[in-house]
């Protein structure tokens, strides 16, 4: 079992920058597969970027590119997601969520904690 929870969101001016937070308790997670989610309001989940167990592996969806940056650290079992350059179109609830296997797709991972709020105005 794996318990994931989501801090650092807030409101931050176009151009700003954001450091989340996703704090994991469960003795298996450094094993985990990790993925960062968004979900603008009144759309669906879309993928951000993921970072495999031990680090190494990072992935991220063409629209956050070169702007964010995904990594974890198993000594303290939490995986960060800085994100600079911020632009109104990043507003959206972001979460984090394990999964075993590498993928895009939110409905695979098995783990999902409750989501920060990040808003960024104009």
């Amino acid at each position: 079992q794996v318990q994931l929870v989501e801090s650092g969101g807030g409101l931050v001016q176009t151009g700003g920058s954001l450091r989340l937070s996703c704090a994991a308790s469960g003795r298996t997670f450094r094993y985990y597969y990790v993925g960062w989610f968004r979900q603008p309001p009144g759309t669906e989940r879309e993928f951000v970027a993921a970072v495999s167990w031990n680090g190494a592996g990072t992935t991220y969806a063409d629209s956050v590119q070169g702007r964010f940056t995904v990594s974890r650290d198993n000594a303290k079992s939490t995986v960060y997601l800085q994100m600079n350059s911020l632009k109104p179109e990043d507003t959206a609830v972001y979460f984090c969520a394990a999964s075993q296997v590498r993928s895009t797709n939110p409905d695979e991972y098995e783990y999902r904690g409750q989501g920060t709020q990040v808003t960024v105005s104009s």
